[in-house]
């Protein structure tokens, strides 16, 4: 289906539809997002370097912890 019928679909819903479909849509980018982050952070991926970063500083003391609000 074309991007231009999909639209023309969507501007025939109810409100309600819509909405739900908006809702549908929004979940979808966390769950794409979430699934981004794990991959670019896992070993091989392009931020993996930052985590192995991270670890060492923790190992070697050089942090400071969050303190909680």
């Amino acid at each position: 289906m074309a991007v231009d019928a999909i639209k023309e679909a969507i501007a025939g819903l109810p409100e309600s539809e819509r909405a739900r479909l908006a809702a549908w849509l929004i979940e979808r980018e966390y769950d794409d997002w979430d699934r981004q982050m794990a991959k670019d952070f896992s070993p091989g991926g392009r931020g993996h370097h930052l985590v192995e970063k991270v670890k060492q500083q923790i190992a070697a003391g050089e942090f400071t912890p969050m303190k909680p609000r």
